[in-house]
């Protein structure tokens, strides 16, 4: 609610000081062979929910909501041992395999063109990984020579028979997955990795010069090898380099509401000492900066291996504090948009997704909701937001502000977005928003992710105990406004001019 008067929380905006330009990619998502990500998820022949194509419609109704520009695939773990023309063709010639990555059989029925055929659908770009684990160089090129080839070819012919005339015009492809982690099919070195990356990159970009490039930098925070082999990468293969990736899962596995939402620190950090690094690199004659992109991001802790012996397809039940720590990491991309231009929560149905589908139908899990805000509202500008106030105490990182915050400007729509995430438990707090010298809002809209508490749960018994309420509040074009956050709550407010 908007109130009067001078608070202890404020938050001071000034629309003239950009941190840059925001990349609508930083809004991807990720759909791997994991448990019923794929199956059961997406592609379900045998549902009353699936299309022509065996694509369920209220999995693709639901994601259209959330407006993903782009969508990473195969994997994830799985794309390290994943040999790709397996999942071409006639679907009762495709041979089964062992997936080593999750302990599983695919059939392949599900693979490159049907993949193609879900994002167009969506209206989504498609962003392969290619297999830099157990697979080759040759294996890469000639995917991408299948998938975006236009000479007569053997391969382009084969996608041709296949039923695809047109090339697939695939933008993006990663080279590998988590290269820098023990459990991945294929871990390599730092020296092993740089070496293959350029082999492979030279290889890919001589069949389609127009593709963006994704190396794999850092997904193994504590293996010790972060900087080395963010160095070897841009050193040896940089002007092959489009994107630096760097992955990481957070959660709440001590159940210590203050400790994790005190986790934003930590986001921080990897993110700014990211950042660093390819500043500190790009000095160097011949390097240039390089973006980042998060491509795995999200909470999971209740099915991950190190608390549970029991994976179950990674099937977690998200709550309101989860819903939260989501809100949290999208605004850390805000407000490190001159660096993040791309990053893609993992993952979009079942398996640690938003979605969580049944033979019956689906349920929008709590960290849907902030996601679907945040992607439906956000602006093209990324703001310097200052912001004071309350602060809570945590393990690691000592007094953390409660609220916290980024904001976005769309000078074509004229609209500021203010993204603010309540970390108290039990208090609201009043909040004094100031923007710059000459701004005047005469409308603001408030967007609020709540629940009844911070365990509150999406179910297919409950469905709805965690959503998104609205209101409007008409102004007098005025500069500074008093709001009160909800406690535990996400809020968007739209200010128009």
């Amino acid at each position: 609610m908007l109130e009067s008067g001078a608070l202890l929380n404020q938050i001071f905006i000034d629309p003239t000081r950009s941190v840059g330009d925001i990349s609508r990619d930083i809004f991807g998502g990720f759909t791997e062979h994991l448990g019923r990500c794929i199956y059961g998820g997406i592609y379900e022949p045998t549902s009353p929910f699936a299309d022509e194509k065996g694509l369920r419609t209220d999995v693709m109704q639901a994601l259209r909501r959330l407006q993903v520009p782009l969508i990473r695939y195969p994997g994830g773990n799985f794309v390290s041992g994943y040999r790709w023309m397996d999942g071409v063709g006639p679907k009762a010639e495709r041979p089964a395999r062992v997936d080593m990555a999750w302990n599983a059989i695919d059939t392949n029925h599900f693979g490159t063109n049907e993949f193609i055929d879900f994002c167009r659908k969506l209206n989504t770009e498609p962003y392969m990984v290619v297999n830099c684990g157990d697979g080759d160089m040759r294996e890469a090129r000639d995917w991408v020579e299948y998938c975006n080839g236009t000479q007569d070819t053997a391969l382009v012919r084969l996608r041709r028979q296949h039923g695809y005339e047109a090339p697939h015009q695939v933008k993006y492809w990663g080279i590998g997955n988590e290269v820098d982690g023990h459990w991945q099919i294929g871990y390599k070195t730092p020296d092993e990795y740089s070496r293959a990356y350029l082999e492979f990159a030279k290889v890919m970009k001589w069949i389609d010069p127009s593709i963006k490039l994704i190396a794999s930098a850092a997904s193994n925070w504590a293996g010790g090898t972060v900087v080395e082999r963010t160095q070897l990468l841009m050193e040896q293969a940089s002007k092959f380099i489009d994107y630096l990736s760097i992955h990481w899962y957070v959660g709440n596995p001590k159940n210590n509401f203050n400790d994790y939402m005190a986790l934003s620190e930590l986001i921080e950090e990897r993110l700014a000492a990211s950042e660093g690094l390819i500043r500190a690199l790009s000095l160097q004659q011949g390097i240039r900066p390089i973006p980042i992109a998060v491509d795995e991001w999200n909470v999971w802790y209740r099915t991950h291996p190190e608390n549970t012996n029991d994976i179950n397809g990674l099937e977690e039940t998200y709550n309101l504090e989860d819903a939260l720590m989501v809100a949290i990491q999208l605004n850390s991309f805000i407000r490190h948009a001159n660096s993040v231009k791309m990053a893609n929560i993992a993952q979009l149905v079942n398996a640690i997704a938003p979605i969580f589908t049944s033979p019956e139908g689906l349920v929008l899990q709590t960290i849907f909701y902030p996601f679907e805000v945040y992607s439906q509202t956000c602006g093209t500008t990324a703001l310097d937001v200052f912001w004071k106030g309350e602060t809570f105490n945590s393990s690691n990182y000592g007094d953390v502000r409660v609220l916290d915050v980024s904001a976005t400007l769309d000078e074509r729509r004229n609209r500021l977005m203010v993204y603010v995430v309540n970390r108290s438990q039990s208090d609201a707090m009043e909040t004094t928003i100031s923007l710059g010298s000459g701004c005047h809002a005469e409308l603001v809209q408030a967007y609020v992710v709540n629940g009844p508490n911070i365990k509150a749960e999406n179910t297919f018994a409950n469905p709805d105990q965690v959503g998104v309420s609205e209101a409007k509040c008409q102004t007098e074009k005025q500069s500074t406004f008093n709001y009160t956050f909800e406690p535990h709550s996400v809020t968007a407010l739209s200010f128009a001019f």
